[in-house]
């Protein structure tokens, strides 16, 4: 039986995993009768929440008398490591593009990565059906960002096919008409080569993913580069440490992967994709080889991460009320346990021993571990980002720099450019397709887009797209504006009082409703102006034996403003923390008394001014 493994790659929303559920179903995957869920690939729950591919995942489908392999993987920048570690364990890449957004900034990063490993590229335009598509123009597009990122003449000869993922139907020329997703099938055979077939050789594995089961602990993902696996078989788990010698294991367990499910199997072969279990310590990254000849292979190189956030124990007056896992070494594990599987990731000690510095490739990359440990039952509190700097060669303060990408209706271009000017942005091109949308693409300090997504939503009444990505680090920008209004922050502890929120809301958007506890420190809403204000939510309305029409009228309030991790991490300052558990997402400031922040503000002026 042939084999053929590929992964598939795209921006976000461009439609990989629609596509990959129609290959599925046409493959044969599932009976006739066999009710699946749309999207099936995305079987974490935060994915079928948020409509998004967060981690990399692999099934086979066979097509003739051919094996696919076949690996969806992120398309948002900030899951790039998955991107980059998957691409080791195939020999092709389907690159997916929407025919009527064209190439995207991720659509440039994930190319970039699989041209430098020398895979075979096909290019699937998809949403030919879309309104507005132009096939034509994107796969034009598509071809100058090959010939940008210096492609060889057989990447650059890419096969094209037109595809529309969301009826399962595909054609190599949009003269023919399209019936079923076997031109796409037929041309992954093709041009796909097949992965190393030296079975005879001694026994070579390098571990691209790790999962976990109850059962049997860790286990090892990835493509066998050499030799033949068999249960029972004795081998040795090489460190990264080329001095050290590798911890000898037994092969237990053998799965191979046919459509969803994972099928326990005696051996496997060279380029087939299997998970092993039986070894202690796997990480991602290292090879597994033959005792005999414990040859390794080069380790998977991952961008640094950009942005990193203080992970704190909670110690909030309501601590440990809603969350499961509270302290500093339940914690500590579990985000130690999050470095085996998040290649991305990176996790530091501090000076508090209740401290951790946590570093990612964005603020969605961190804001999906904090909604996954609370969901765990974690409760702790997050600081504000902050973008990671580097020193220059010349001794110069560096800071990452993102690519954006924005289209927008033209009625809003100008609101647009206008508040990206004090974010320190510089535009580095502007383009009217003619189809009511603006596309600009800048380059901007990381830290001019915090807190700018809401903001950018707000101006475009909901109606434009913005997408970004690393581009590399640049010179320090300089001090950029920050939040324009303050806090309202509450001066007593207790329960929110319907009577005072009605005198409150005037001047204020506010973030809890009556009957909510709160706690003296505690955020409970933005002012309408530049500064904190501290407010009494808890004051109730003095009983007299008074009675008129306008003391007695029925309290109306607005709906607060509901936070979400993002909103969160993108609105707070330096002085502020998030406090997360299972059950709320509370925003607070550092020091709880009023008394302390006072007197900290009056430190930190005569700081400024060397007094």
């Amino acid at each position: 039986m042939q084999i053929r493994n590929i992964a598939i790659i795209a921006h976000v929303d461009h439609g990989k995993t629609t596509l990959v559920d129609k290959m599925l179903r046409q493959a044969g995957a599932f009976r006739a009768n066999q009710i699946v869920a749309e999207r099936v690939m995305d079987s974490n729950p935060l994915e079928k929440e948020r409509g998004i591919t967060i981690l990399a995942k692999n099934t086979s489908v066979h097509w003739g008398d051919t094996k696919l392999n076949i690996v969806d993987t992120p398309g948002h920048s900030d899951f790039g490591g998955e991107v980059e570690r998957i691409l080791r364990m195939v020999d092709g890449v389907l690159l997916v593009v929407d025919a009527f957004d064209g190439p995207m900034p991720q659509t440039r990063f994930v190319l970039r990565k699989a041209l430098a490993l020398g895979r075979t590229v096909l290019i699937c335009i998809n949403k030919i059906d879309r309104p507005g598509a132009d096939p034509m123009r994107v796969h034009e597009e598509v071809l100058d960002l090959l010939i940008e990122l210096e492609a060889n003449e057989d990447q650059l000869n890419a096969p094209v096919v037109y595809a529309s993922g969301r009826h399962g139907i595909s054609t190599m020329d949009m003269d023919v008409p399209a019936v079923d997703l076997s031109p796409l099938f037929d041309t992954i055979v093709k041009h796909v080569p097949p992965p190393p077939s030296d079975a005879a050789g001694s026994f070579q594995m390098l571990v691209s993913t790790i999962d976990y089961s109850n059962y049997l602990g860790r286990l090892a993902i990835g493509r066998i580069e050499r030799g033949t696996a068999r249960v029972g078989d004795v081998v040795h788990l090489l460190p990264v440490d080329h001095t050290l010698k590798g911890a000898p294991g037994r092969i237990t367990k053998l799965y191979g992967f046919e459509g969803l499910d994972r099928i326990e199997v005696q051996s496997a072969v060279a380029g087939e994709i299997v998970a092993l279990a039986g070894l202690d310590g796997v990480e991602i990254g290292l090879t597994i080889t033959d005792p005999e000849h414990p040859e390794r292979l080069e380790g998977i190189a991952v961008e640094e991460p950009t942005i990193s956030v203080d992970f704190m124990v909670n110690n909030s007056p309501f601590a440990g009320q809603d969350g499961k896992y509270v302290t500093s070494r339940q914690v500590k594990e579990r985000l130690e346990k999050e470095l085996e599987r998040n290649v991305a990731l990176r996790v530091e000690d501090t000076d508090s021993t209740d401290a951790w510095t946590v570093s990612g490739r964005g603020e969605l990359h961190l804001s999906i571990l904090m909604e996954t440990m609370r969901r765990e039952g974690f409760e702790f509190q997050v600081s504000r980002p902050r973008v990671i700097t580097h020193i220059g060669p010349n001794g110069e303060k560096l800071e990452p720099y993102e690519e954006l990408a924005i289209d927008v209706p033209e009625d809003y271009m100008g609101t647009v450019i206008e508040k990206l000017g004090p974010r320190k942005a510089s535009m580095i091109e502007m383009k009217n397709p003619g189809m009511g949308l603006v596309r600009l693409v800048y380059r901007i300090p990381a830290r001019g887009l915090f807190g700018y997504r809401s903001e950018f939503m707000t101006d475009t009444r909901g109606l434009g797209i913005m997408h970004h990505r690393f581009l590399e680090y640049g010179a320090w920008a300089g001090t950029l504006q920050g939040r324009l209004r303050g806090v309202l922050c509450s001066m007593e502890a207790g329960k929110i009082i319907a009577f005072a929120l009605g005198n409150l809301q005037d001047r204020s958007t506010l973030f809890v409703k009556p009957g909510d506890e709160v706690y003296e420190g505690m955020i409970v809403g933005e002012n309408s102006r530049p500064g904190d204000m501290d407010v009494n939510p808890t004051r109730e309305k003095k009983l007299t034996n008074m009675r008129s029409k306008s003391s007695d009228d029925a309290i109306t309030l607005e709906p607060p403003r509901l936070l979400t991790l993002e909103t969160a991490l993108e609105y707070i300052e330096d002085d502020e923390l998030i406090e997360v558990t299972p059950l709320n997402i509370r925003l607070r400031k550092r020091m709880l008394l009023e008394s302390d922040r006072k007197r900290g503000s009056r430190v930190a002026k005569k700081e400024r001014l060397g007094v």
